[in-house]
């Protein structure tokens, strides 16, 4: 968390804009729609495709359908880009879709002869759908679609692109036919509302509907869904069908799963408005504290930060001597006092250097178990998630549930993912926090170290201000969390951050701006959220260095909202 981000994160911003500025109309395919791209899975591998400076390759694995997938490296000089010319018909439009994989990975098409159009995702370690329109011109016949990286960013991946439209002459596009019936149903972890599901992708599927006993309650882009709403110990059957613009698929081979009897809660005793502060587990030149230091404006203390081990998924944590404990029951004593004064203490996992991969059943598996195993040994109420380097939300949300079966319903579980992971529904961190809504206790987002970001409104706001906080929240107000999974979070102090420092009069009214309709900027929200839980801050450390000046001022504000 403690760290100045690149500068691609305001080049990012201002691309997001653009990108987020296109209507993704929805449109229904007629029977001479077909796939106009060709070789549009790469088997025959980079035949029709036309990469940049050598950049582009095919590879066996991963793939999303069928035996190949193209593989783009950009340099520091070059996206990576591969195009193709595809013929299409005047005053046509078509729907523009790829399977991608990787870190800002971007798909678009110029020469419409109207609006050229791009979308793009900041990042995923599994398959993601990208997917956007475009309308040709009176005298257009040929569009280029593409698909690229970012500058020095790693390897991204692209597979199953189709440009559904009208048949604009060129040949060799692929008529859209049903999918296939998805194999390979299978139920994961069951918490006492929700049963996480996955199958094995479908080739020419571009969604899927997910049934339980029987009635349609899902639509998904990708092959894994978590179903919510569920009552406790009771047995589900669940069927999933694969569609596109040709229709349905047949219902796949059922499968059953119950739900557990008691787990969930996202909260334990936290109250419904509460600050959360990060106690640093080192010594980078702030104060250095015991928790016992910690001020009780503080309701949650998130310890930074627990360490990867050679196992995927799997963490550990060590007592940094810098701090001062004499021996870990010492420091097992101060937590065990915290919560006897009705605080909760939960374990970080990531932070700036931290790289904990969740990626696979196993990693999962590995980090609910270790999670929950360091929970015993310690005391800790739950966890936080910061992995500022990418996740996968499919097994995140996998490892989280586990875990919340295993610790029941007082779990504590945060999340503090960066701005430019909350921008769309569609990104990773955000889909995470929506699969586990329902044993998520907040997301306090870091309103720092970002840049110019979109608000709620489609408008671009500059860090350092009250609406930068309130406009960007009103992102994940209305995109899916409730009011009392929202915080704000913020440096304690200008050395707590590279760049976003705001006074604490400006958090206070950004406060008092959601939760009241007051003290707010030129964004106002269309209504308030009295709810709210709350705010953060990285880190009590810094807090101390500066006096405590951000909790004392932010602290009983918080503790006064309605």
């Amino acid at each position: 968390m403690d760290r100045a981000r690149r500068w691609i994160k305001g080049a990012l911003a201002v691309t997001a804009a653009a990108a987020l500025g296109v209507t993704a109309l929805a449109t229904t395919a007629q029977a001479a729609d077909i796939n106009v791209a060709k070789n549009a899975g790469f088997e025959s591998d980079l035949n029709n495709w036309t990469c940049s400076a050598g950049t582009g390759s095919v590879v066996g694995s991963p793939v999303h359908g069928g035996a190949k997938a193209l593989k783009g490296t950009p340099t520091a000089q070059d996206t990576a880009q591969c195009s193709q010319a595809v013929a299409v018909k005047p005053n046509s439009t078509y729907t523009l879709s790829s399977w991608v994989q990787g870190s800002y990975v971007y798909l678009g098409a110029s020469g419409t002869g109207t609006t050229d159009v791009s979308t793009w995702t900041p990042g995923s370690s599994g398959w993601q759908q990208l997917s956007t329109t475009f309308t040709t011109g009176a005298n257009t016949t040929s569009v280029t679609v593409y698909t690229h990286g970012w500058y020095g960013q790693s390897a991204y991946y692209a597979d199953d692109v189709s440009v559904l439209g009208p048949d604009g002459g060129g040949g060799g596009g692929d008529p859209v036919v049903i999918p296939a019936v998805p194999a390979g149903l299978a139920a994961g972890t069951a918490t006492s509302s929700s049963v996480d599901l996955s199958w094995n992708p479908v080739s020419g599927a571009t969604g899927y509907n997910v049934y339980r006993d029987g009635s349609k309650v899902a639509s998904v882009s990708g092959a894994s869904a978590t179903v919510t709403g569920l009552a406790a110990a009771t047995s589900y059957s669940f069927q999933v069908s694969a569609t596109n613009s040709a229709g349905e698929s047949a219902k796949s081979a059922a499968v059953t799963a119950r739900t557990a009897t008691s787990g969930g809660g996202g909260g334990g005793t936290v109250p419904k408005h509460a600050v959360t502060g990060y106690w640093q587990n080192f010594n980078n030149g702030a104060t250095v504290q015991k928790l016992r230091d910690v001020p009780s404006q503080y309701d949650i203390i998130a310890v930074s930060f627990a360490d990867a081990t050679s196992t995927p998924g799997q963490i550990s944590f060590t007592l940094d001597p810098a701090v001062g404990y004499a021996s870990a029951a010492d420091f097992k004593a101060d937590i065990a006092a915290k919560q006897a004064a009705g605080k909760s203490v939960i374990l970080s996992v990531g932070g700036e250097k931290g790289s904990v991969s969740v990626n696979s059943d196993a990693s999962a598996t590995a980090f609910a178990d270790s999670a929950y195993s360091l929970m015993q040994q310690y005391g800790f109420d739950g966890v936080d998630i910061d992995l500022e380097n990418g996740l996968n939300s499919t097994y995140m949300s996998k490892a989280l549930h586990q875990l919340s079966a295993k610790a029941g319903a007082k779990l504590v579980l945060t999340m503090a993912p960066q701005t430019i992971d909350m921008q769309s529904t569609s990104g990773e961190y955000f889909k995470t926090a929506l699969n586990v809504k329902d044993i998520l206790t907040v997301v306090n987002m870091q309103y720092y170290n970002s840049g110019s970001m979109l608000g709620c409104d489609g408008k671009v706001y500059s860090q350092g201000s009250v609406d930068f906080l309130t406009a960007l929240a009103c992102i994940q107000l209305e995109g899916g969390l409730d009011p009392s999974q929202v915080g704000l979070g913020v440096p304690a102090s200008t050395r707590g951050a590279g760049s976003g420092y705001v006074d604490p009069s400006v958090v206070n009214n950004a406060l008092d701006c959601l939760t009241r309709g007051t003290g707010c900027g030129s964004f106002k929200p269309a209504r308030t959220y009295p709810g709210l839980r709350g705010a953060m801050t990285w880190s009590t450390n810094w807090d101390a260095t500066a006096g405590n000046a951000w909790s004392n001022s932010v602290g009983p504000k918080v503790h006064s909202l309605p």
